[in-house]
């Protein structure tokens, strides 16, 4: 008998259409994402791959930061955890398990962006602009 190794690989790119322009992006910042304050379908992909079971968190999600946690979560102008506070977009996509609860992400707190193409979509005139903040310009 002779083993005879098989070796496959895929490979996914990231749709980046949200990004307005490469500024900003040689500096993201590391995050941790609450998996539980993303929606499935909206701000992440479930795997179609049987091969390979891990879900992903759609790059170009807008997050505010958990108070309590200090994890991030989708922005939600209405929350009251944190989360209304804008504080960037997911920059790539992330990877994770089927029961994971958290994953580190790059953050995009700076740079322009397109609003109409944002995961989930977002409403610019709902953010208020901060000297401290993120410094994202929406086009």
């Amino acid at each position: 008998m002779t083993l005879q190794p098989i070796t496959t690989s895929s490979s996914h790119t990231a749709d980046r259409a949200w990004l307005g322009a490469l500024h900003g992006t040689d500096s993201t910042e590391t995050i941790t994402l609450d998996l539980t304050k993303l929606t499935a379908g909206t701000h992440t992909a479930a795997s179609t791959d049987t091969t390979q079971p891990y879900s992903r968190v759609l790059s170009g999600v807008p997050v505010g930061k958990i108070t309590a946690s200090g994890l991030y979560g989708a922005y939600d102008p209405v929350a009251v955890d944190g989360r209304q506070t804008f504080a960037g977009l997911v920059f790539a996509e992330v990877l994770f398990a089927p029961a994971a609860t958290k994953t580190p992400a790059a953050l995009l707190w700076h740079g322009t962006v397109v609003a109409a193409k944002v995961p989930g979509g977002i409403d610019p005139s709902k953010i208020a602009p901060s000297v401290t903040g993120p410094q994202i310009r929406f086009v």
